[in-house]
């Protein structure tokens, strides 16, 4: 199968430049068939202009489907959307200034220029067709429609830790109980990582779709680490948007207590990308190093033939799904086919 290879820009959401042509894409798309700049995407449920929920969550433990903004105290909202039956429950966590649609919606190889749609084929979609899976909009994501996420923003940049914070309250505010498989992309590596560090009990398996990791800071040289950080620092966001700490990230993990001992897979790309770091040199070679330190650490799976670039949610969901569905069925105590390591 033959997929557009998309190179990434600063690292910063999903890696940067990648992220944001999508979602102009996407605002194009729309404009070309209602004549605005944003469009409701089809079929998902959107919070009113006054900010409230379009459909209430469901009471604890219910495993009903939910969609909208769900109060985590402290005067915050955050949108939550979950379907599906069963355990473990699974958490999807978007790459930087990624909401919930990354995993709602897929990149058609058809026609590479066009903007990502939701369809069944979609990681949430296929996910729930076997267990419960929950996706949620962190504050300041953008969604790919082009609007800003409605849940309530926070200071900026933000770490890692905030990230899984914010996540624990949200389940725990949801009445969406675990144990949980983490699925993290990119960003979400990062953020995944404290979560699963700080929650043992609760943490049934990960799944790592090309996550960013504390390993990065080792693998770079320290000019391409310095420059990434610079990019982070200076690339354009909407106001609130989201800028990921990364330096404060690669503390925290690294002062956190041990990983739990669960079943993983490791996703890397395989269709090289470079971080756009002005006159460093490529970085490919250092990020498929951080994944194979990752997947060590991990013991974990690691699936390199992937046959996608960097967002493999929207490129190629079905080897998200497979590893996804090897380490439920692990979880449940009935395997099914495993990951395989390629």
């Amino acid at each position: 199968m033959n997929r557009a290879r998309r190179s990434p820009g600063a690292g910063v959401r999903t890696t940067g430049r990648q992220r944001w042509a999508v979602r102009r894409r996407a605002r194009q798309a729309a404009s070309a068939v209602v004549g605005v700049a944003l469009l409701i995407a089809a079929g998902c449920s959107q919070p009113s202009a006054a900010g409230t929920s379009p459909s209430p969550t469901a009471g604890p433990g219910s495993q009903a489907p939910t969609a909208g903004l769900v109060d985590i105290g402290g005067g915050r909202t955050i949108w939550l959307e979950c379907r599906g039956t069963g355990t473990p429950t699974v958490l999807l966590v978007s790459g930087a200034v990624g909401a919930h649609d990354d995993w709602t919606h897929t990149l058609n190889d058809a026609d590479p220029a066009a903007a990502p749609s939701q369809n069944d084929a979609a990681v949430f979609s296929e996910v729930s067709r076997f267990t419960r899976v929950c996706a949620y909009d962190r504050p300041g994501t953008t969604r790919l429609t082009g609007e800003l996420s409605p849940s309530t923003p926070v200071p900026q940049p933000t770490t890692a830790q905030a990230g899984a914070s914010d996540l624990r309250a949200l389940m725990s505010a949801a009445g969406e109980r675990g144990p949980y498989v983490l699925v993290g992309a990119s960003w979400g590596g990062m953020l995944v990582n404290p979560f699963a560090r700080e929650n043992h009990a609760d943490v049934a398996a990960l799944v790592l779709v090309d996550g960013a990791s504390d390993f990065l800071e080792e693998t770079l040289t320290p000019g391409q680490w310095a420059a990434w950080m610079q990019a982070v620092a200076t690339s354009p966001v909407p106001p609130g948007g989201e800028i990921p700490d990364y330096d404060g990230a690669v503390a925290e993990i690294r002062a956190a207590p041990a990983l739990p001992s669960v079943p993983a897979v490791v996703l890397t790309a395989d269709q090289p990308w470079n971080l756009s770091l002005g006159d460093q040199p490529p970085t490919w070679p250092a990020w498929t190093a951080a994944q194979d330190r990752l997947a060590d650490q991990l013991h974990a799976t690691h699936v390199t033939a992937t046959d996608s670039g960097h967002p493999i949610n929207l490129q190629n969901p079905r080897v998200v799904v497979d590893a996804v569905r090897s380490v439920v069925d692990t979880a449940r105590g009935t395997p099914g086919p495993a990951a395989t390591t390629r």
